[in-house]
C-alpha cells in the first residue's frame, strides 16, 4: 500500500542533497540515550548520522525515495573511507574543493567498490553530479544556488553579505537588518523567489503545497528576519551555506570534525530502508524509543496524518518521543490519539526550541511524548 504523498509527488530525483533541519535542536529534543532504537526520516542522511553521535543501538532511516537512499548509502561509505576534509571536499561543500577528476577518482577507487549494487548503478549513471560535488546538487540546493547567484547580487553585494554574517550583538544585528539589509529589493525579490509557485517548481514540489493557505513567502520572510536578528548569524551554518554556497568555520552537527570519528564508530547501527515510516513501524518487531519525522505530516490530509500517527504510536515504547516540524501546514496528533496513548506536549518548550532553530524555514516544531502512565 502506497503512502499518501507517494501517490502524487515524484521520488526519482535527488530532492535534498543535505538535510535542512537543525540537528542540534533535534538531538536536544529527543534526548536519546545509549542503546535505544530510533526511527528517522532518511532524506539526505545528515540527521540520521547526527543521531549516531548519541550511541543508539539502532537508527532505522527510511525514505520513499531511492535517490535519497542512494545519497545516504554514499554518505555512509564516505564516513567509513574518507577523512573529514575529504568528506567535505568530495561533497563539494567547502571552498577548497577538489577538481572534478579528483572527485571521480575518489568515487571509483575508494567508495564505489563498497557500495551496494543498486547504489552503484544509481551513481554510475550520474557522473556529472558526482563531478560537481553531489551534496550541492539536490533540487533544493540548486534552488538556493540560483538565489545566491542570480537574485542576491541584485539586492546586496559580497561585502554586505559578509557583514551580515560577521559576529555582532543582538542589538547590532537588529540595527544592521533595519538599516542596511531590509531594503525594498530584498522584500520584493524575496516575495517573488520564495513564492509558492517558484518554490514548488524550482525548489520542492507543487504537491508539497497542496494544503498550504496564505502567503508562503511572507511566512518564510518573517522566519528569515528572526534568524538574521535574534540568532547569531556568525554561528548559523544553514544561513551561511545559503548565502555563500559553502561551509567555512561552522557546520551542521553531522559535518563537525569533533563528531566525525564518533559517527564512523557507530555507523553499524544505521539501518537504511526504502519504505514509508508507517510501513516500517507496522512491521517493526521491537518498540521504538524516538522518532525523527522531519516535516512529513504537512504533505498529508489531516486524516492521513493521523493514520500515520496511529501506526507510529502503536509501535512506540512507553516514554517515546516524536519530533517533527511544520513548515507551512499545521499538523499535529489528534486529541483522540493523545488520549489513547497518553501523549503529552509541552507547548512552551516547543516554542522555546523553535526560537532557537537555526534552519529557520519552519513555523512550528513539536515534540510529543508518549507518557508511561496516564
Amino acid at each position: 500500500m502506497k503512502s499518501e504523498v507517494e501517490k502524487r509527488a515524484r521520488f526519482d530525483l535527488i530532492r535534498y542533497a543535505q538535510v535542512w533541519e537543525d540537528a542540534d535542536l533535534l538531538l536536544e529534543a529527543l534526548d536519546i540515550q545509549p542503546g535505544r532504537v530510533v526511527l528517522s526520516i532518511a532524506s539526505a542522511g545528515d540527521n540520521a548520522f547526527a543521531l549516531l553521535t548519541r550511541g543508539p543501538r539502532r537508527v532505522c532511516a527510511v525514505d520513499l525515495s531511492p535517490a535519497q537512499i542512494a545519497c545516504c548509502a554514499l554518505r555512509r561509505e564516505m564516513y567509513l573511507r574518507l577523512n573529514w576534509r575529504e568528506h567535505l571536499t568530495f561533497g563539494g561543500v567547502v571552498s577548497d574543493h577538489g577538481g572534478a577528476d579528483d572527485r571521480l577518482s575518489l568515487y571509483r577507487k575508494r567508495l564505489r567498490p563498497a557500495l551496494p549494487a543498486e547504489t552503484r548503478e544509481f551513481w554510475d549513471a550520474r557522473p556529472d553530479i558526482l563531478r560537481d560535488g553531489f551534496m550541492a546538487q539536490g533540487k533544493f540546493e540548486r534552488y538556493f544556488a540560483l538565489f545566491r547567484r542570480r537574485v542576491l547580487p541584485l539586492i546586496h553585494g559580497k561585502r554586505t553579505v559578509d557583514a551580515l554574517l560577521a559576529p555582532k550583538s543582538r542589538e547590532e544585528r537588529e540595527d544592521f537588518y533595519a538599516r542596511i539589509w531590509d531594503n525594498r529589493r530584498w522584500r520584493a525579490l524575496f516575495h517573488l523567489f520564495f513564492s509558492r509557485r517558484m518554490m514548488g517548481i524550482l525548489g520542492r514540489d507543487m504537491e508539497f503545497f497542496r494544503y498550504v493557505e496564505g502567503s508562503v513567502a511572507e511566512r518564510i520572510l518573517t522566519r528569515a528576519r528572526h534568524a538574521m536578528t535574534e540568532l547569531d548569524t556568525s554561528q548559523n551554518p544553514y544561513l551561511q551555506y545559503i548565502l555563500r554556497g559553502r561551509y567555512d568555520s561552522v557546520y551542521p552537527l553531522a559535518l563537525r570534525p569533533e563528531h566525525y570519528l564518533t559517527i564512523r564508530a557507530n555507523i553499524g547501527a544505521l539501518d537504511l530502508r526504502r519504505e514509508s515510516v508507517e510501513s516500517f513501524a507496522a512491521a517493526c518487531t521491537e518498540p521504538i524509543d524516538a522518532f525523527n519525522l522531519s516535516d512529513i505530516f504537512e504533505y498529508m490530509t489531516e486524516e492521513g496524518a493521523n493514520a500515520v500517527f496511529a501506526s507510529l504510536l502503536a509501535a512506540s515504547a512507553p516514554g517515546a518521543k516524536l519530533a517533527y516540524w511544520n513548515m507551512l501546514v499545521p499538523r499535529a496528533c489528534s486529541p483522540e490519539l493523545r488520549r489513547r496513548y497518553h501523549v503529552r506536549t509541552d507547548e512552551a518548550r516547543n516554542i522555546e526550541l523553535l526560537l532557537r532553530d537555526k534552519a529557520f524555514f519552519y513555523s512550528r516544531f513539536t515534540v510529543d511524548t508518549r507518557c508511561q502512565t496516564s
